[in-house]
């Protein structure tokens, strides 16, 4: 990868995929970093050497690859100042929602891949997805896998649809899970542990189960009832769950996350 990478944005998806490509060896000094935010700008110094511009400006023309690691709702302003200088890159987003025909339409290109990632991305533990338009080709797509190899894993989608699946699944993803981890931390608390005790229980608790079905050939469900013994507490606890409908209510919060990743799209793509 001996290429220059321009990041428009520098907030943490922006230092995930940064710390990443140090780590694969990149050099810091190919890397360029649009940020206004003066502690955002402090962090990538102090953590990666970098100094972010303010403002877009002629740097960003040397660039091979832009990354676009901003909220939706700057993207499309965001976009309007870089645009004259990047007609030439690929482009990578990881902007929720924003659609890659809002994308073409705002920077007056075809090459652009839109991934979908999750905080784990901050360890390399995370998860991507990612789409291409038609223009990208097979060198461009090589390039974006190592790109976002530095992050953990990845997989690719064959139609754009998917992708606000995928954010609401792993998205985020990793928000239920800590929903989870809280309650559990919180009932062990009122049953008499220590805080610190709970949290240790929990956190391995998940950590161990997920290494667990990582490891294991058999489906989650099978897990759960290898462990549900009839007549014992994991089965009380179960019925607990499903006499609560708990499933039937995170499926749906699932697809709550998906209308709003639809939404974000219709809001904030826009013409």
């Amino acid at each position: 990868m001996s290429k220059r990478i321009a990041f428009i944005g520098g907030g943490n998806m922006a230092s995930a995929i940064i710390g990443g490509l140090l780590g694969q060896g990149f050099p810091s000094s190919q890397i360029d970093v649009v940020e206004p935010f003066a502690p955002a700008q402090e962090k990538l110094h102090s953590s990666f050497g970098l100094t972010a511009q303010a403002q877009a400006g002629t740097c960003l023309s040397a660039a091979d690859l832009v990354v676009w690691a901003v909220k939706p709702q700057a993207f499309r302003q965001a976009a309007q100042q870089v645009q004259p200088y990047t007609a030439n890159a690929l482009h990578l987003s990881v902007a929720a929602g924003i659609r890659s025909d809002s994308i073409a339409r705002w920077l007056g290109t075809e090459r652009i891949v839109r991934a979908m990632p999750n905080t784990p991305a901050l360890i390399r533990k995370g998860i991507s997805a990612l789409f291409a338009r038609e223009s990208v080709g097979l060198a461009d797509k090589t390039w974006i896998n190592e790109v976002i190899a530095g992050t953990g894993e990845f997989v690719w989608v064959d139609t754009e649809e998917k992708l606000d699946v995928v954010t609401a699944l792993s998205g985020s993803g990793p928000a239920y899970l800590f929903y989870f981890m809280e309650a559990m931390t919180t009932a062990g608390v009122e049953m008499g542990l220590t805080r610190e005790q709970s949290h240790q229980l929990t956190i391995a608790t998940f950590v161990g189960a997920g290494a667990l079905a990582q490891a294991s050939n058999e489906s989650p469900k099978v897990l759960r009832q290898r462990v549900t013994s009839k007549g014992g507490t994991t089965e009380a606890a179960i019925a607990s769950m499903e006499d609560d409908d708990v499933q039937a209510q995170l499926i749906n919060a699932i697809y709550a996350a998906r209308q709003r990743a639809k939404d974000l799209g219709d809001e904030f793509g826009a013409a």
